[in-house]
């Protein structure tokens, strides 16, 4: 199949936070970025729009970002969310399944194709092993909606060939540009679209002993947790100020890799 009209909707995820790229908006590159590289070779009047914001939950990510895309009239949307949300103290599921329903209800109506991604597993151990059971329960609800209106699913939750960490950036909440990249070949397998991005390889991990496991733990915790917390407590956001790095359609620039 050949895309004329790509939108991508989300948070830091679809925004690319992670791998960096000071030549792009937002000096972010991204999974979606790769997705819309290759996709644009397959014709001549590709045109690509990222709306992600980093920080989004669902509700905003809807309330702020559907309308401007149904308006660009896409035959392709990606769509993530809902991470934001279940790492918060309180969070209603199925309210949440609720206002995703209704989203991709609309974006399936127009007869789009509509990719939607559910939330990798983060295991029984580790800082949001606490929360694994709601990112299983949300994952349900995502493939659910996703049956009920014909969406296609990447669904990150059942990755087990991927080492979670070694995919990850160094604040252990965005995948990294290694992950980014294997994350754009899954959307393009789920999508039946060749391409010659080159897959994830993992890599030797040393282990570390007890104490360097300790310093990257505090400096993980000083430099990351500390400051997303601080945000969480004072109301604000990592995107407040930010601004959608493709608010509209646009050409794409040939890519690598």
């Amino acid at each position: 199949m050949t895309f004329h009209r790509y939108v991508a909707l989300g948070d830091s995820f679809t925004e690319g936070v992670g791998d960096p790229d000071p030549t792009r908006p937002n000096g972010l590159r991204g999974w979606a970025d790769r997705v819309a590289e290759v996709l644009a070779t397959r014709t001549d009047d590709f045109g690509y729009a990222n709306l992600a914001i980093r920080g989004r939950k669902l509700g905003p990510i809807v309330e702020e970002q559907l309308e401007p895309a149904l308006a660009l009239r896409p035959d392709l949307v990606t769509i993530h969310g809902g991470g934001n949300d279940v790492l918060r103290p309180r969070v209603d599921l199925d309210g949440l399944a609720a206002t995703y329903d209704d989203a991709i209800g609309r974006l399936t109506a127009t007869g789009a194709r509509v990719v939607m991604f559910t939330i990798f597993d983060p295991g029984s151990s580790g800082i949001y092993a606490a929360v694994r059971g709601r990112m299983a329960i949300f994952n349900e609800w995502v493939r659910e909606i996703a049956d009920t209106h014909g969406a296609d699913v990447v669904d990150m939750w059942r990755m087990r060939h991927i080492d979670i960490g070694q995919v990850m950036d160094a604040d252990r909440m965005h995948l990294n540009a290694s992950g980014h990249r294997h994350m754009a070949t899954e959307v393009l397998a789920k999508l039946d679209v060749p391409h010659d991005l080159a897959p994830h390889e993992p890599r030797e991990v040393p282990p570390l002993a007890r104490r360097e496991q300790w310093s990257q733990n505090a400096r993980w915790t000083r430099e990351f947790l500390g400051p997303w917390i601080h945000r969480r407590v004072t109301g604000r956001s990592s995107g407040d100020g930010v601004e959608p790095k493709r608010p509209t359609l646009l050409p794409v620039d040939g890519g690598v890799g």
